[in-house]
């Protein structure tokens, strides 16, 4: 099978992105297999990152704000990226959402692994080898991105800010991911962050790119079923669905 049937083939296979809880994200089966693409998923993201910076035509978002704050907060790089990621799950509270563990993993591997990987890769020379980088640092991002969210470990700290606004607010997720980029771009441009053609073609490729791998790489698991008072709650709900269709049932009630 050669590389592109395999995409074809990755992109007509259908597995849901299932709504759960932390700990039912725990409890869904295959950890050992989640957790490993998770974390191989972000070490991935973050290499990704680096190149992006390495590059120097541009970055992504939220790089583009955390490299205008590094301007003036004498910290790492990647140590930022880490502060932006617990900064915006505070701002999770208000939304009443709950960080899983795939949350808290992303918010520390990700700066320690941008980190590492600007410590061994050097400045980048040369246009062509820049515009290389560059693209291949959005397409590593893109199949990094697909692999931590298809572990269905939770989000995020900025995807799920992005998620929980649009289910707050009533807004469509393509509105709210573009309020929410435009406002960091914006802000971290002003701030002395790098914008260039990286940051446009991030903007226009990335959701391609994830969509493309998703279906491929999102491990297929089952919402497990209601422990303890969760269960008997949902068997109480159950129970009085059951009695209010028989009511509402026609002939119900007649002798």
């Amino acid at each position: 099978m050669t590389p592109i049937q395999a995409l074809r083939r990755g992109a007509a296979r259908r597995v849901e992105l299932v709504p759960m809880t932390p700990l039912e994200q725990l409890r869904a089966g295959r950890l050992v297999h989640r957790i490993s693409q998770l974390l191989v998923g972000l070490v991935l993201f973050g290499i990704s990152m680096a190149l992006l910076l390495r590059a120097d035509l541009g970055l992504e978002p939220w790089g583009v704000l955390q490299y205008g704050l590094i301007q003036h907060i004498p910290i790492s790089y990647g140590a930022m990226s880490i502060v932006v990621s617990f900064v915006v799950l505070l701002l999770w509270i208000p939304l009443r959402q709950w960080p899983g563990l795939g949350t808290v993993l992303n918010a520390v591997v990700i700066g320690v692994v941008i980190d590492a990987t600007l410590a061994v890769v050097p400045t980048i020379e040369g246009l062509g080898w820049r515009v290389a980088v560059m693209l291949l640092a959005i397409v590593g991002n893109g199949v990094a991105g697909a692999m931590y969210i298809g572990s269905q470990l939770g989000p995020g700290a900025r995807d799920g800010l992005m998620t929980g606004l649009a289910r707050r607010t009533g807004r469509s997720i393509r509105l709210v991911r573009t309020s929410i980029e435009v406002t960091v771009v914006v802000l971290g441009f002003a701030l002395g962050g790098i914008v260039g053609i990286g940051t446009v073609l991030y903007a226009l490729l990335i959701g391609h790119v994830v969509q493309l791998f998703l279906p491929r790489l999102t491990v297929r698991v089952e919402r497990p079923a209601p422990r303890g008072r969760a269960a008997a709650a949902a068997a109480v709900t159950s129970a009085v669905d059951g009695e209010r269709e028989g009511q509402d049932a026609p002939g119900a009630g007649l002798a």
